[in-house]
């Protein structure tokens, strides 16, 4: 039976355990360059323990990014700047990941912590957000965005394929699509945010249509031994969403075109969130065992996972494959090897570096003094 510390084998890479380090934005890049808080707040992580170490949502675009502080994959010297944060990864034994995305409608927002609305047009530090369709997402993010050409979609699609390439490039071993939260990809398969009415609006199959061939692009230039995955907002809970039903549908063709594994996650198509459980551990996990056992498809998710018993239930129970953390790695790096502790695992391979583990399973003879290193 699995446990939280299993391995876990995708393709050609191996996960020295089943945890794995959600995207998280940092918003501390300039011009979409990856610099030093990056290289320590995801080194950091990797030393933790963590079995997969993903980067923040990157944009495959200016255009693209949620904030002028996004880091981006647009150029190669952006791709080269991840380099040395993907070597120090692998050496603390993760698997380095990044998360490619485009922003949309909630492109060309202040910080979180400098308003989180949109930056007002005709500020120099903004730009034009574009979407499916010129509805706006409302509340703190007002701006109505252009509709999207095909030309335009076009143009987005090849941009995924191209930084997915620089990926591959910089040495990352893990590829996931941004497909949620309300960004671009989204955007295209929610009723709540797309009312178009050519061959990428309305029905089922043309709100897939962005989705499906980005995906098909993507996996066209990523390595067919490495996971190529992503993240989809399959529940809004909110009236007017797309229905579970369809987002199974559309995880199904997903799988025909080439994913590897999905990441279950919410829409955030709408900034009414007044149904989310939110109260509930790991309220998502249902959800994703029955893609799991209905696609027969490789399943993780994420959001309000901390409890390391309940945690290790989830892979026990084999609800998800892998379970994302973000919050609770915030507030302590080190969760897995504290998981371990309270699970009663004996030290797992790689969840303490050798700088680390020497010091804390150190056990002076009584009345010695634990300075002969110190």
């Amino acid at each position: 039976m699995a446990n939280l510390f299993s391995e876990f084998t995708l393709k050609d890479v191996r996960l020295k355990n089943r945890i794995g380090v959600s995207p998280m934005c940092q918003y501390s890049a300039i011009d979409g360059m990856p610099n030093a808080w990056h290289q320590v707040h995801l080194g950091s992580l990797a030393a933790g323990g963590a079995g997969l170490v993903v980067a923040e949502a990157t944009a495959v675009s200016p255009e693209g990014r949620i904030t002028p502080g996004d880091t981006g994959l647009w150029n190669g010297e952006q791709a080269e700047a991840f380099r040395p944060i993907v070597r120090f990864i692998e050496q603390q034994g993760a698997v380095p990941g990044i998360q490619i995305a485009h922003a949309g409608r909630k492109a060309s927002a202040n910080k979180p912590w400098e308003g989180d609305d949109h930056i007002a047009a005709g500020h120099p530090d903004a730009w034009e957000p574009i979407a499916p369709s010129a509805l706006a997402y409302g509340a703190h993010l007002p701006r109505t965005p252009r509709e999207m050409t095909v030309a335009d979609i076009a143009r987005v699609r090849e941009a995924f394929a191209a930084s997915a390439v620089r990926a591959l490039d910089a040495g990352f071993k893990w590829l996931e699509l941004h497909l949620a939260h309300g960004y671009l990809g989204q955007s295209f398969f929610s009723p709540l945010a797309n009312r178009r009415t050519d061959e990428y609006g309305g029905s089922f199959r043309n709100r897939a249509r962005f989705l499906l061939e980005t995906l098909a692009a993507v996996r066209a230039v990523w390595p067919e031994n490495l996971p190529l995955t992503a993240r989809l907002g399959v529940i809004d809970y909110v009236d007017g969403e797309q229905s579970l039903e369809e987002s199974i549908e559309l995880i199904r063709l997903m799988k025909a075109e080439g994913l590897d594994l999905i990441d279950v996650s919410m829409g955030f198509n709408t900034p009414d969130v007044s149904r989310v459980p939110w109260a509930e551990h790991a309220f998502l996990a249902p959800i994703a065992q029955r893609i799991r056992d209905e696609v027969r498809i490789p399943a993780a998710t994420s959001w309000n996972i901390s409890d390391a018993k309940k945690t290790d239930e989830l892979i026990r129970k084999e609800q998800v494959d892998l379970v994302f953390l973000g919050k609770a790695l915030l507030s302590d790096p080190h969760w897995p090897y504290h998981a371990a502790q309270i699970l009663g695992v004996q030290m797992p391979q790689g969840v303490l570096p050798d700088q680390y583990a020497f010091w804390l399973k150190r056990q002076p003879k009584p009345g010695e003094p634990d300075t002969l290193r110190a």
